[in-house]
């Protein structure tokens, strides 16, 4: 007979709005409490960051973000799990820079070097030479933006040759490829953007020497950084969301040392003092989460939150499986929202929730866009439902 206590859909449910702070009592005072709350915010449209905390914190605003991000250096964006870009507590930056930012800056590296070598006949000391350039041009005007170093550096404007002899051969600038590299490696870091912050046009600046643990110490303690805020998951989650092997998934779990559940029949992890009495019920609680939030994205298996009806799914994803903007209600996504032209926030519900529910998802939507006020936001992936409500065409198929 198997002993292990069962976690169902509704204790993890409560356990995500009190983990990922999304009730008003857990809401939180300061952007650095969400990420690491959270363990890393999504950062690929830079949107998604602003919009992830203003629905955690008490009182929302972009300067918080500004602050963090680009006067107190207290949050720190990274290339990390799964070749994604994050925003990490900048405390926790040397454990996610170990587990996941350093092997997916070598293998950004190695592409590089093949994309030269293909495109254009240069070698590793080519590009060492343009890389120490470009650091010494930094160094010399302490923030630059991308146009700015290329006018400094000129083999930054080299064009390599992309499937040459293809029907879409096409050149493109170097400059790109080079400073993504530089900034997975820590070498030169992202400042404030040239706009608002919606916007994803950067200004870089020199990076600095991080110290980090051993990988295998920081892959273990990136795992219980997971568990604290996603358990109980599965192997197959943790394998997802890190983007490593099975093998090293296995592990970080067996160092650990977690006790064992069960999850929708399956073996689930959690940490060792976390396996039960049950969570307590949660008060109420409706959320609008932006598109690649991290609370949505947090597992490879989503049947316990997400909408049964494949259509309805389907309306959330993109083609690539990006999930967009979503409605909450107690655990689970009822619906989706987006932006009209005017900056209206609507919101779509897949079902009737109830007269509760639906108050508490209106009360949330006017918070959202009060905080927005007037500021338009357009997710980098679009769904078929946020196209749909925000008015724009879908895509030629």
């Amino acid at each position: 007979m198997d002993t292990r206590r069962t976690v169902g859909a509704e204790e993890r449910r409560r356990r995500l709005a009190v983990r990922h702070r999304l009730t008003a009592q857990r809401r939180a005072a300061a952007p650095e409490e969400v990420a690491e709350s959270l363990v890393a915010l999504h950062g690929t449209d830079p949107a998604t960051v602003y919009l992830s905390a203003a629905a955690r914190m008490r009182a929302p605003g972009a300067a918080a973000l500004d602050r963090a991000l680009y006067e107190e250096g207290s949050l720190t964006r990274l290339l990390a799990m799964r070749r994604t870009m994050f925003v990490v507590a900048t405390a926790s930056a040397p454990v996610v820079l170990s587990a996941a930012a350093r092997a997916i800056a070598a293998q950004e590296r190695r592409k590089l070097l093949g994309y030269l070598a293909d495109g254009g006949g240069w070698d590793e000391g080519w590009l060492a030479r343009l890389e120490e350039s470009v650091l010494a041009a930094l160094a010399v005007r302490g923030e630059a933006t991308a146009a700015q170093l290329a006018s400094d550096v000129p083999g930054l404007r080299e064009q390599v040759v992309v499937a040459r002899g293809k029907p879409y051969e096409a050149t493109q600038a170097v400059s790109t490829r080079v400073l993504r590299v530089l900034a997975a490696e820590g070498r030169i870091v992202r400042r404030r953007p040239l706009g608002g912050w919606t916007s994803s046009q950067y200004r870089w600046a020199p990076g600095a020497v991080t110290q980090a643990p051993p990988a295998p110490e920081a892959r273990v303690e990136l795992v219980r950084r997971w568990l604290a805020a996603y358990g109980p998951g599965t192997e197959a989650d943790l394998k997802w969301w890190t983007g490593w092997t099975l093998t090293e998934v296995r592990r970080a779990l067996t160092v650990i040392g977690t006790e064992q559940v069960l999850i929708d029949g399956e073996t689930g992890h959690v940490l060792p003092d976390d396996a039960g009495p049950a969570v307590p019920a949660t008060p109420p609680w409706a959320a609008l989460l932006p598109a690649l939030d991290p609370t949505p994205m947090g597992w490879q298996r989503r049947d316990w939150y997400l909408p049964a009806d494949g259509r309805e799914r389907a309306a959330l994803f993109d083609r690539s499986g990006n999930i967009g903007p979503t409605v909450w209600w107690n655990g689970r996504v009822v619906g989706g929202w987006a932006q009209r032209a005017d900056g209206e926030v609507v919101h779509r519900l897949f079902a009737d929730p109830g007269r509760e529910a639906v108050a508490a998802i209106g009360a949330e939507a006017a918070r959202l866009g009060g905080w927005l006020d007037g500021v338009r936001v357009t997710p980098r992936f679009r769904t078929p439902l946020e196209r749909e409500l925000s008015g724009s065409p879908a895509p030629a198929a």
